[in-house]
């Protein structure tokens, strides 16, 4: 039989083929592999009573290592201006991780009944750089419509820092408590992780998954050379420079810098890039 991972807790993985759940455990030869089993996974299993094995797994069209899950087609980034406060680092990390695995990206801002002075910028830097932004006031079904429309046929994967309202949404989604949702930490003005693990749930001729929320991220696996690409306003400027191999870091003649310089690429944007730059090129593996 073959179907769909839709939960993985403590070593067991739950499939779905066609109507019907079956608990699976893995083979052990996935572990001589170093293959694991992950939500989301196409698979092949065998059925033994209510229980089966999992004999084989699919190729994946994509995978994430944080979340932990495979065959994602579209992200929702959810974040907020206020409670807790935006981080705009973590935000373009984000960004980054989902440009790495090819995956569609759609910005959710929640939270948008709180007051705040961000809007306008965030959203012209975002956008400039060809990002889709949604304005969401969840607990109030503001925006939920919009989001709604683009959920079919896809497997999306709600990410981003706890607190936002992820678990929230889904809920909303769902009408019913699917995920705990939490609160935010007074004293640390940050959310509470309340999403214990991921899981995929059937909405809208679409699956979608909620994660934990994650307060850090780290990209030290993307190779630095590839970084770049990962920066999708840089697209039309990099023919223009000098050198085929320029990383538009200390080269001379580099058309992407001539371009931040001009305002044709937002000076933050570029600013992280180096940031991330100088991070992976000065962990181990990536030095040269």
């Amino acid at each position: 039989m073959e179907g769909i991972i839709v939960k993985g807790i403590g070593g067991l993985y739950y499939v779905k083929c066609e109507d019907k759940l079956y608990t699976c455990k893995a083979r052990g030869k996935f572990r001589h592999n170093k293959l694991s089993p992950m939500i989301g996974d196409y698979v092949k299993i065998s059925i033994d009573g209510e229980d089966g094995v999992i004999e084989e797994i699919y190729d994946r069209k994509s995978e994430l290592i944080r979340p932990v899950v495979a065959n994602v087609t579209q992200a929702f980034i959810v974040f907020a201006f206020r409670h807790p406060d935006l981080n705009r680092d973590l935000l373009s990390k984000f960004l980054l991780l989902c440009e790495y695995n090819n995956l569609k990206s759609i910005i959710c801002f929640n939270k948008m009944d709180l007051e705040n002075e961000e809007i306008d910028k965030v959203r012209e830097e975002l956008e400039s750089a060809g990002y889709e932004v949604l304005y969401l006031e969840a607990k109030n079904n503001v925006g939920l419509e919009k989001l709604k429309d683009k959920i079919k046929g896809n497997i999306s994967v709600f990410c981003g820092p706890s607190g936002v309202g992820k678990s929230t949404i889904l809920n909303k989604f769902l009408g019913r408590e699917f995920m705990e949702t939490g609160e935010i930490s007074n004293k640390l003005k940050r959310g509470k992780h309340t999403t214990r693990h991921s899981e995929l749930v059937e909405f809208e001729d679409g699956l979608l998954v909620d994660t934990p929320g994650f307060s850090s991220l780290e990209l030290d696996f993307i190779p630095k050379d590839e970084l770049q690409y990962c920066f999708r306003e840089f697209d039309k400027y990099r023919d223009g420079c000098k050198f085929n191999n320029c990383m538009h870091y200390k080269e001379p003649n580099c058309a992407v810098k001539e371009a931040v310089q001009d305002g044709k690429i937002h000076s933050s944007r570029y600013e992280f890039y180096i940031k991330t730059l100088e991070e992976i090129m000065s962990c181990r593996g990536n030095k040269k």
